[in-house]
């Protein structure tokens, strides 16, 4: 077969489970035994009928044949729960180190990857994988075992009969490589179409809105009617070489049995009393045929087994593909550490240094330059603005912090240590972020405001709209305790005055579960500016050390944006912030700002300098005013 290399690396996922496989194995190779002995029985029933034996012995032979197939059903019973079982654990545990390996890449394999692609791979192509590590191995032994002992049965009753019975079967394996080939191929097309069809529905799902903004259901339907078809159609060729399979096999046991009919009914009718290789008895002609019958099964299982292996094949390269990705921000061999500060107070320092970026391309050479040669030092505590046009790199120098991406050229620092010489995990736990696109999950909105407090999957436990916001607190050993009913106003515990401060409380109010009140999938029963909202009440949250804020307002009103920052001057007291926006509104306050123009700094100094220069920064702001009065005029 022609993809078992890629299967081999399910090992490290059977192992664990490998006394239960051996187990399962046993099980199955002693199941083979009782159909054999259980024909055996036939055989000496049939020829004791022939030769006159007393009933009792006949009824004792029938009391053998009973209790040898329920012997045989036991042992069908553990086979399956032994490998179906550790089937189940290994898709459990693949599954999960897949999940643990996403999220361990960065946002350049998600730039090229398709998130229907990767949802695929998580479902389809784990099913296949498993079907591959639980019931094609069974079936695949059991084929064999089964074989070999109706065939030693066959050879005890006639070798001469046996090796004309079997001759058909000398076709067999190349016709099974061609199979195997063919099968390896065209699952591979079916999968790969597959994650095409659930790209593009979950595109489609999660942008409904835009869809029947534009009355483009229509259009959709036929679209997606045309991927379906095309997936039809794929599967039908698969369904079509998997249908000839069984019949194939089955005409091959046919010939067999064609052999078996004609040479043995002869050598049975022309001695029927010997036993030799020139004669067989009448029982031992009964016995080879239902030898020959058990071999039919096996070579129809074979086929079947044969499309387990490849279509688990196929899908375990897949998944290899995504094991085989590796982030490319990484943690220093030898990471050092950042000075200490009392939780929840303090800032950190941030310096660029001649930093250049280019989003990464498959050959590395840049399409275009987004920063290139930016310079700045934020102190502790400070905040700096950054304001330029649409496309002017605002949003990658923010990234850039937190290591969403690395740059090419310079380098950034905290607290004096260049961020590269720093654990990932450790830079962000000093962050709260709002990016431009605000991603709230489907949760309570008190989860979502929770969500990055503490690290550990408890802090999006999907409550009731009845349950309390948890707050948290650390015990007298310095572990992270949750505990319920905390209560409104107590800053250092509840989230909630981040809420105050992101001009939500009020909103959150109005609906009838409160902070329980449970968010669709992406927040989508939030309008732009609630979910803007609940996203910087959440990075406020947290208390970090550094809070970057990529255009977080631009979805609210004037008015409420005064609010905010108002809110904000105290609640960044003594944090460090990077606040970048397009509107000079946002960041008129800072402690400096930066104008950039094409990925370069242009300007740098304090709201009152950059306007009496009369340079980039002035015009933007003319700009702004300009924009604001006509909006005015129009409402």
């Amino acid at each position: 077969m022609t993809g078992m290399r890629s299967l081999l690396s399910l090992w490290p996922y059977l192992r664990p489970h490998r006394g239960r496989i051996v187990l399962g194995l046993l099980f199955v190779v002693a199941s083979s035994a009782p159909p054999s002995i259980v024909i055996w029985f036939v055989q000496q029933a049939v020829d004791g009928m022939t030769h006159g034996a007393p009933v009792r012995w006949i009824y004792l032979l029938a009391a053998f044949l009973v209790a040898t197939s329920a012997v045989g059903g036991i042992y069908q019973y553990a086979m399956r729960e032994c490998l179906n079982g550790a089937s189940r654990y290994v898709e459990y545990d693949l599954r999960n180190e897949l999940f643990a390996h996403l999220e361990g890449l960065d946002a350049q394999y998600y730039g090229r990857m398709r998130t229907g692609d990767i949802m695929a791979r998580l479902t389809n192509d784990l099913s296949a994988v498993r079907m591959a590590a639980g019931p094609a191995i069974m079936y695949l032994v059991g084929t064999f075992s089964r074989g070999v002992v109706a065939i030693t049965f066959m050879l005890w009753i006639s070798p001469r009969l046996t090796a004309l019975a079997l001759l058909p079967m000398v076709i067999l394996p190349p016709i099974m490589v061609r199979l195997g080939r063919m099968i390896h191929d065209r699952f591979e097309a079916v999968q790969a179409h597959f994650s095409t069809m659930t790209s593009s529905a979950q595109e489609n799902l999660s942008g409904t809105r835009i869809v029947r903004a534009y009355r483009q259901e229509p259009a959709e339907v036929e679209r997606f009617g045309v991927l379906n078809d095309e997936y039809l159609r794929r599967n039908m060729r698969l369904a079509y070489l998997y249908g000839g399979m069984n019949p194939g096999f089955s005409l091959l046991a046919g010939l067999g049995a064609l052999v078996v009919l004609g040479v043995g009914g002869s050598l049975a009718l022309r001695n029927v009393t010997s036993h030799g290789l020139l004669g067989i008895t009448i029982g031992e002609f009964v016995a080879f045929g239902l030898y020959l019958g058990i071999l039919t099964w096996p070579l129809i299982a074979l086929g079947w087994v044969i499309n387990l292996f490849e279509r688990g094949a196929a899908s375990m390269s897949r998944l290899n593909e995504i094991f085989a990705a590796q982030s490319r921000v990484l943690d220093p061999a030898q990471p050092r550490s950042l000075p200490a500060r009392p939780a929840g107070v303090g800032g950190r320092s941030i310096e660029f240094r001649g930093v250049g970026f280019h989003y990464p391309t498959a050959d590395g050479n840049p399409v275009r330059w987004v920063l290139r040669d930016v310079s700045f030092t934020v102190p502790a505590g400070a905040t700096l603005g950054v304001v330029g046009a649409t496309g002017s790199g605002k949003t990658a120098l923010v990234d850039l912090i937190p290591r969403i991406y690395d740059p090419q050229e310079g380098d950034i620092l905290i607290d004096g240590i260049p961020v590269r010489e720093l654990q990932v995990a450790a830079l962000r736990r000093e962050i709260g972020a709002v990016p431009q696109e605000s991603l709230l999950f489907s949760d309570t909105i008190g989860a979502n405001l929770e969500y990055g407090r503490i690290d550990g999957p408890s802090v999006r436990a999907h409550g009731d709209a009845a349950s309390p916001i948890p707050s948290v607190a650390t015990n007298g050993d310095g572990a992270v305790e949750i505990a319920l009913g905390s209560t409104v106003g107590n800053e250092p515990d509840d989230p909630r005055w981040a809420a105050r401060i992101a001009q939500l409380d009020e909103t959150v109010g109005d609906f009838p579960g409160g902070y329980g009140t449970m968010l669709g999938e992406r927040g989508i029963n939030l309008s732009g500016g609630q979910k803007q909202r609940a996203a910087l009440a959440r990075a406020l949250a947290r208390r970090p050390a550094i809070v970057l804020l990529d255009d977080a307002l631009s979805a609210v009103d004037t008015n409420t944006e005064a609010d905010i920052l108002r809110g904000l001057r105290t609640a960044l007291s003594g944090r460090t912030a990077v606040i970048a926006s397009h509107r000079i509104s946002a960041i008129r306050d800072a402690t400096w700002i930066v104008v950039l123009d094409n990925g370069k700094v242009v300007e740098q100094g304090r709201h009152d300098e950059l306007l009496a220069r009369g340079g980039r920064y002035w015009s933007l702001l003319r700009r702004q005013q300009l924009l604001d009065a006509i909006d005015r005029d129009a409402a």
